[in-house]
């Protein structure tokens, strides 16, 4: 005789996951937004200084306070 607390075409229980897998996806949650935020930043640097654009300015670096000669 089957019990009257299980019904075969009900709902599934699931089960909860473990602390290794919870760990997991607080990595990969992590990761993807580091990704995402990193893609996204790209993007906007892109709209903001395209570059095919060409500055009539010359190209500034960590020395370019010193005289070139």
């Amino acid at each position: 005789m089957q019990s009257s607390f299980s019904d075969r075409h009900g709902p599934t229980l699931l089960k909860t996951p473990t602390h290794r897998e919870q760990a997991q996806r607080r990595r990969l949650a992590v990761l993807c937004a580091v990704a995402g935020l990193a893609l996204a930043s790209g993007l906007v640097g892109s709209l903001v200084h395209p570059a095919s654009q060409v500055s009539s300015r010359p190209a500034t670096g960590p020395f370019s306070y010193f005289p070139s000669q």
